[in-house]
């Protein structure tokens, strides 16, 4: 949920702070004071895109910084900036770490249900109802779909397999000429894996061992011949020893001395066992280097690396081995792909009938909360049709779509053809209602519900409202005195009059929230109105 929102430059707001509540949050003020400026800063949390027009007059840039509390969000919570400027460049950043607008859809944006007039639109999209019943009916549903999907993905691979070696099939002789070339080639090299590596790390022993053999004969000569180093090191050490029988103190440089004797002995024993592995030998030489340019030959057609002409020499072996018994493989990529067919219709079989026996009972559910909001006979239903094979998704099998009848009489029609942006509304907020705290977002922002709406409605609308608040944050921008008095948490938006505009927010409580209450009841503030308000309050 939204913990927290800092507002700087958007709109007519330049600097305001909105502290939402854990249940019902209203927001309230006279038309034109700025409340789409509040919105507008939580779609850029979610994810929207920005425009300039968004920036406040006179500033080079905006920005939004919001704290989530989400069910995955450490202690501190999801610290989450938005900055965005008149030349439309854009920064974002999610605990500190520059992210995308996309990473911000995702992890933000999935959490926020924006429910405004053109928000409620969604609910004519067939898609997003059949999401709706899904989440409603998840203990029923998810295991189904979950092997539906998996299914799905199944026969899609066996699909692409069939697909592949049917094409193989009917391969062309240039592809399969260019397959025999690459295998020939490769052949006749017959590289083992690593053996480039070694050749290239081994070559400059064998085209500089006239060098190597001269340097060691004087190293040699130098350590261990007469008056060699090791002579001299072995008269000073037999030296430094009589010394330290007279003096202990020079014990350990006399042990010191006789450790670097022995280095430099090992030293010339390892150069000496080396000395006899170089061998000059042109023959061997022009063997391998003869053997380096045949792999670097192979690297240039088939590379660039070693590795790439071994992948490309296993591929073409494949791609000979199955084409030359495509019939068998074909024929085993055919079973195994209607074996899958099989089992995906069988889990489709299984989907459909758990979401078939939801329906009627997620319907009334939904018909009930919709007859708490003074929606009279009014009901949903829902129908179902089977798709062909090549309209199958990853949701199933079925078309779905929602069917809206405005009484018991009339005869249920798609959403889209009868009913009105208020039933819409309100047939949306049923649905929140009903799902309950199933549904996957955590924070739900209602911009114009109550338009049209007043009297007995008002009140139902608040009730639901409220009850809608206990599994979920739910935030209201609002007109109706009735919704408003239900808010555990209220925030007023107002406009400055006095030279630039200017809009401002502001939580309120005592006297404060009795008068706007008063204000939205009658218009002004005066005793009647003042006393009306704290009656509501009171009941609420």
């Amino acid at each position: 949920m939204l913990d927290e929102l800092h507002i700087s430059d958007v709109a007519l707001i330049r600097e305001a702070t909105f502290a939402p509540g854990p249940g019902l949050t209203v927001v309230t003020g006279e038309t034109g004071a700025g409340k789409t400026a509040l919105l507008s800063s939580l779609k850029l949390l979610a994810g929207e895109r920005a425009d300039a027009g968004m920036i406040r007059e006179g500033q080079s840039s905006l920005s939004v910084e919001g704290r989530f509390y989400l069910d995955d969000s450490p202690e501190e919570g999801d610290v989450v900036a938005r900055r965005f400027s008149v030349q439309g460049r854009s920064r974002i950043s999610l605990g500190g770490v520059p992210s995308s607008v996309k990473e911000l859809a995702s992890r933000i944006g999935s959490s926020i249900d924006l429910c405004g007039q053109h928000e409620h639109q969604r609910l004519l999209n067939p898609k997003h109802q059949l999401a709706l019943l899904d989440a409603w009916a998840k203990e029923e549903v998810s295991a189904p779909l979950a092997e539906y999907r998996s299914a799905y993905k199944a026969a899609a691979a066996a699909q692409a397999e069939f697909d592949r070696l049917n094409e193989l099939a009917h391969e062309s002789e240039v592809t399969l000429d260019r397959a025999r070339y690459v295998v020939d080639q490769v052949d006749a090299v017959d590289p083992l894996p690593g053996e480039y590596d070694s050749l290239l790390a081994e070559m400059p022993r064998y085209e500089h061992a006239e060098t190597i053999l001269r340097e060691l004969d004087f190293v040699r000569r130098s350590l261990k011949g007469d008056s060699g180093i090791l002579d001299v090191l072995e008269q000073a050490l037999g030296a430094l020893d009589q010394v330290a029988s007279l003096d202990a103190s020079r014990a350990e440089d006399a042990a010191h001395l006789r450790d670097a004797f022995f280095t430099v002995e090992d030293v010339a024993s390892q150069l000496s066992s080396y000395a006899q592995t170089i061998e000059f030998d042109p023959a061997e030489l022009a063997a391998r280097q003869e053997r380096l340019a045949n792999f670097q030959a192979l690297m240039r057609g088939f590379g660039p690396r070693m590795e790439d002409v071994l992948r490309a020499y296993d591929e073409a072996v494949q791609t000979l081995r199955e084409h030359d018994n495509c019939d068998e493989l074909l024929e085993k990529a055919q079973t195994a792909l209607d074996a899958a067919e099989a089992e995906l219709a069988r889990c489709a079989g299984e989907l459909a009938q758990a979401r078939a026996c939801a329906l009627p009972r997620f319907a009334s559910l939904v018909g009930e909360q919709m007859a708490r909001l003074q929606m009279g006979s009014a009901f949903i239903s829902g129908e179902f049709e089977d798709l062909p094979r090549s309209q199958w998704s990853a949701q199933g099998t079925q078309g779905f779509q929602l069917l809206f009848a405005p009484g018991a009489d009339m005869s249920p029609q798609p959403l889209n053809r009868i009913a009105s942006g208020g039933e819409l509304s309100r047939v949306m907020l049923a649905c929140k209602v009903a799902i309950g705290d199933s549904d996957a977002a955590q924070t739900l922002v209602f911009d114009e519900i109550d338009a049209g709406v007043g009297g007995s409605t008002a009140s139902a609308l608040a009730e639901v409202l409220a009850d809608l608040a206990k599994t979920h944050q739910v935030i209201v921008v609002t007109h109706l005195a009735q919704v408003a008095v239900k808010g555990e948490v209220h925030y007023l938006v107002r406009k400055s009059a006095d030279g630039t505009p200017e809009t401002s927010l502001s939580s309120l409580s005592g006297e404060e929230r009795e008068s706007e209450i008063a204000r939205m009841l009658s218009g002004s503030v005066d005793e009647l109105s003042l006393a009306h308000a704290r009656a509501l309050l009171q009941d609420a």
